[in-house]
This record gives C-alpha cells, structure tokens and sequence, in this order.
C-alpha cells in the first residue's frame, strides 16, 4: 500500500519534469544598478589577457595595487587566446559565478564578446566614474573607441601596418605594392607568411589594409565590398605553405629562415627585435600609398561580477588612462607608441623603454605615422565576418 501511494506522488512529478524540460543554465545578472565609488573591501581581481596587452599595462596595473589598497588586494592575471576567450566566459556564466573580472582584449576578442552578449555596457551608464573620454583620447584612437559599441574602454592604441618585414640578406628589394608581392611570393613559394587574422594582429592588419590598397568597392564591407581582396588573397595562398595559429611563430620563421617577408606591424618589427627573437638586422618596406589600420586594446568586464568588482575595475581603468600611467605603454615598442590618450611623450616613459626605441625603433615611423591615411579597424561584426570568410575560404587549405 505505502509503495502504490509513493508510486502514485512520483509519477505525476516525473511528468511534469519531462514536460517542463531540464531546468536551464542560471543567466549572468545584468550590470548592478548602484555601483560604489570605491568597494566595500578590497577585492581579488581576476584579469584574463588575450591580446599581450599585459606587456603594455602590467607596470600599471601594480602600480594601481600599491596606491589603491582600499580598492584592491591583489591581481591575478592570466593569459589565454582570443579564440579561446568567449567559450570561456560563457561557461562561467551559465554556471552562475563570473571567475573572470575583467577581460584585456584587442578587436578579435572584442569583436566576439560584443556577438555573443557577454559583457556589460561600461557607458555611459558609469561614465562619471571615467574621464571624460572623447576629450582625453588621441582622435585616432577616439575612433577605435566607437568599435567598443559602449561595452568597453580603449587603453592603449597603435597605428599597427600593413607593413612587411623581411630578410635583407635574402630580399635585395622588397615589394612596394601587392602585385609585387604577389609575382614575389610566385616566384619564391613559402618564403611569404602571415598568420591566421582572427588570432593575429598583423594577420587581421594585412587583411583589412588590402581593400584600400586593391581599391575594392567598400572597404568596410567584408562580404559584399572585398571581391579584389578575396580573390588577390585566394590567388597569393597559392604560394603560402601555411598560416600559423598566431604571430608569434610568423616570427620564429622570420628569424629562423623559414620564412624570408612576414605580414608585420610597427609594434611586432621592434619589440622581438629588443628581445632578441628576431634578428637586429630585420628590415620593413610599406606599399605605396597605403593606409594604416589602426588598432587598440580595450578593457572589458563579463557579466556578472559584483558591485564591488565593477567598482575596483572602473577605478583601475580610469587609472590606467591616466598620462603618466599611459607612458608605460611605449614599454619595448610591441605596440608603438601605444598611448591613448593626448599628452603622452616618449620622455615620460620608463628609461629602459626609452633607450630600447633610441635603439631598435625606425626613424622612418613618425613620418610615416603623420603623412598616411588611418583607417579604423572593422567594427565587429564585420570583423566577425572577415575571419570567418577567411578561415573558410583562404585558410581552410
């Protein structure tokens, strides 16, 4: 009798289970309405680098720790790729606990937060908590402000390529335009390499400077405006062996002779350069009449995080847009200059960054920098689309 009136409870409960369906995952909260000025105590920040933007913002951000102890006790930092990054948070977030406070990313992983809804709108819901941006950023780097669509900050800016760097030893005369390059790499297959654009800086630079060099119909219309570009791309792959996962291998190639003319940028032809994973010697060339890409890293915060941890985060970013803070970024010259913001001289920075550019930067940069074009990065949908085009279309061999 007792099992025939439990067998009685427990059927309807497994009914109505089944028809409910599994309970779904719990959903990260909304950004909290009141954040404080300043945490409640000092918080364990949690930051996920996956731009190497820590080589750049790494002095700041102990120096914030040292001067902010009421805000934060100690930083946890830790590396990851870009690719890698939104798979990440989303899982945190669908298990309800946010281990990641805040996200150190380029215009990749921008782009893919921004899709997927992962992190919060920074502006201008807490814009008091932030100087006032539009009047403290350089106007090139204001522009790549817009690509964070108000979910994140801007906090360092370069205008990065496409440049080309190359053994001279082994390249007398370097290509001045992409059909030079192209009757280059067909004359000489597998000595030219870029690496693949949604994990690489100078990947994604070279790509989204071709439109304006091949004279495409909308060079902020990957889909529809690239036909020249797809095809020079599709065409050029003929006589690239490879496209590493990252840049970082483009220039062990470099320097090991695998590859004789890389895809590069002004912060990946000086900084291996001081480290001495690249050849001294290394020389660059631009194609005529291009226009800089410009590039950025942004500060994101992933949905979830307490108010506490907002509020530390903001401190810290407001910080870190600060002069004397910015001059950090000039570091070895991996994203040359660097700085965001206005007001931000080679004379500011730490002594060892300023003697590593006196020796291993270009003379050549400045002018470059002043006399060409800056074209901002795709917006990110359009960059999502670029990557997945490419790696569908060019990089699937």
């Amino acid at each position: 009798m007792r099992w025939t009136m439990k067998l009685r409870l427990v059927i309807p409960a497994l009914l109505l289970v089944t028809a409910c369906g599994a309970p779904e995952a719990p959903q990260a909260q909304d950004a909290p309405s009141s954040v404080p000025d300043k945490p409640s105590k000092p918080v364990e920040l949690n930051v996920l680098d996956v731009a190497g933007n820590l080589q750049l913002t790494q002095g700041m951000i102990d120096e914030f720790v040292k001067t902010h102890p009421d805000f934060v006790s100690k930083v946890n930092a830790t590396k990851a790729t870009a690719p890698d990054m939104p798979g990440k948070l989303k899982a945190e977030q669908n298990s309800g606990t946010s281990q990641t406070h805040l996200v150190l990313t380029g215009t990749d992983g921008l782009a893919s937060v921004i899709e997927q809804k992962l992190v919060h709108t920074l502006l201008p819901e807490y814009s008091a908590k932030l100087p006032k941006l539009e009047d403290v950023y350089l106007p090139a780097a204001n522009e790549m402000q817009k690509l964070a669509q108000n979910q994140g900050v801007a906090i360092t800016y370069y205008p990065a390529g496409p440049l080309l760097e190359y053994d001279p030893a082994k390249v007398p005369a370097a290509p001045s335009s992409p059909a030079e390059l192209l009757e280059w790499a067909k004359a000489h297959p597998g000595k030219f390499q870029y690496a693949r654009p949604a994990n690489s800086g100078p990947g994604r630079t070279f790509l989204m400077g071709l439109p304006y060099l091949l004279g495409d119909k909308d060079p902020k219309d990957p889909e529809n405006g690239w036909d020249k570009t797809w095809a020079y791309l599709k065409e050029l792959g003929q006589y690239v062996d490879n496209y590493p996962g990252g840049t970082t291998d483009v220039m062990k190639n470099l320097a090991n002779g695998t590859s004789w003319m890389v895809a590069s940028t002004t912060g990946w032809d000086i900084n291996p350069r001081v480290l001495g994973s690249v050849p001294e010697g290394m020389k660059i060339a631009t194609f005529k009449g291009f226009h800089w890409v410009t590039d950025a890293h942004y500060a994101v915060v992933p949905k979830g995080v307490s108010a506490d941890v907002l509020s530390a985060n903001l401190a810290l970013i407001k910080f870190m847009l600060e002069p004397q803070q910015q001059a950090k970024a000039y570091d070895k010259g991996y994203f040359y200059p660097g700085p965001a913001v206005k007001g931000v001289t080679l004379d500011m920075a730490p002594k060892e960054s300023q003697e590593a550019i006196a020796k291993f930067g270009r003379a050549e940069y400045d002018k470059l920098i002043e006399e060409n074009p800056k074209e901002q990065s795709l917006p990110a949908t359009q960059q999502v689309k670029a990557f997945q085009r490419w790696d569908r279309e060019i990089g699937k061999k």
